[in-house]
């Protein structure tokens, strides 16, 4: 399991719409592994996506609330109930900033064996999945402020002088 850099938010990586996985092989495992150990060394107790690392692959971890795993080549079904919150990110450091996000998301994809998984989730874990699919798409959570609120998060987000 080793622990890799996360990239920050100005990084084109996280700007590039993630590939689907097509082999669920021992490379996609130590992939799964090192993005949880990585996600756990970074004090994130949420959520990691793979190109957060460099990876543009379409897999993402997850911790919350007692809940934990990973999904290969996830996709989204959504509520319509709405819910505002404060958003982080691990590659926005220390910057959190409200959000409306989907109050429930049901994720279905695969496990890194490419056995069939879902997830139901409330809350926070639901915010969580849709946060990090964003990832996979090239989405930042910035992207679904208004233009005001998007610069004041980029300011406190990316200081001058980095």
């Amino acid at each position: 399991m080793t622990v890799r850099p996360i990239r920050l938010f100005d990084d084109p990586v996280l700007r590039a719409e993630s590939a689907p996985i097509q082999d669920f092989d021992r490379e996609l495992r130590q992939l799964v592994k090192s993005l949880t150990a990585t996600m756990r060394a970074a004090s994130g107790r949420a959520g990691l996506a793979a190109a957060q690392i460099g990876e543009p692959v379409r897999v993402v971890v997850y911790s919350y609330d007692g809940r934990s795993g990973h999904l290969v080549n996830p996709r989204l079904e959504l509520s319509e109930r709405k819910v505002t919150a404060d958003e982080a990110c691990l590659s926005a450091p220390g910057v959190w900033w409200p959000l409306e996000r989907s109050y429930m998301v049901t994720a279905r994809g695969r496990d890194m064996f490419g056995k069939q998984v879902t997830v139901r989730a409330l809350g926070v874990l639901a915010r969580v999945l849709q946060h990090e699919v964003d990832h996979l798409d090239g989405v930042l959570f910035s992207d679904h402020l208004e233009a005001a609120e998007r610069e004041r998060f980029l300011a406190e987000a990316l200081p001058a002088g980095r």
